[in-house]
């Protein structure tokens, strides 16, 4: 026989009241809770992290300014793949100082096939952060060469490593070296001074 006291019996909820007879309205729910938190809320929750985030994103941008832009590549692939698929020596600046730096390698070999011309071009920012740019091809029509030669001046040739060059202006006012052989074009030009051209000029080989 099982007791029938208080204590046996589960507590009947009751509405709360307050100290003047009034019921108390329900504790409320979770869900209504999560309703009350508007817009407003959310924005001033998440601002700080968007400080946060915006603070690391400038302090990133900082230090990419202060750090050198220029963007140094190894361009032997290029050149390997220039020599392996043209039908001529491929020469190319070698053992520039350190401060001319490669930053673009390009050819066309990718797309050639026996007998087609190949062009092979360099690009190196020099001591004094200009440009120089070297190309070479068998075609003397490769827009590499027109891009240069096209509607430059000629000024006459200069010796250059051992080697006889011309000397021109480009339309564009800047200094050009060209040279050709066994239908082969050689130029060096670009922004950088006539002494820098020149040291890459005598590095191609």
């Amino acid at each position: 026989m099982t007791g029938t006291g208080s204590t046996s019996q589960r507590p009947q909820r009751t509405q709360e009241t307050t100290d003047t007879g009034v019921e108390a309205p329900p504790a409320p729910s979770a869900v209504e809770r999560a309703n009350r938190l508007s817009a407003a809320n959310m924005i001033r929750s998440l601002l700080p992290l968007l400080v946060i985030c915006l603070l690391l994103v400038a302090w990133q941008a900082f230090r990419t300014d202060e750090g050198d832009p220029v963007r140094e590549i190894d361009p032997s692939t290029t050149v390997r793949l220039a020599e392996q698929r043209a039908g001529y020596a491929v020469p190319a600046p070698s053992g520039l100082p350190e401060d001319y730096r490669p930053t673009s390698a390009r050819t066309d070999a990718g797309f050639a096939e026996d007998g087609d011309p190949v062009t092979l071009e360099i690009g190196f920012v020099t001591p004094s952060q200009e440009f120089a740019g070297f190309a070479v091809s068998d075609d003397p029509r490769a827009d590499p060469l027109r891009a240069v030669l096209e509607d430059a001046t000629e000024e006459g040739a200069v010796e250059i490593g051992g080697q006889t060059w011309t000397r021109s202006t480009t339309d564009r006012g800047e200094t050009a070296f060209s040279r050709e052989a066994d239908g082969v074009v050689v130029v060096v030009s670009g922004s950088a001074s006539d002494d820098e051209l020149r040291t890459v000029a005598a590095a191609v080989r």
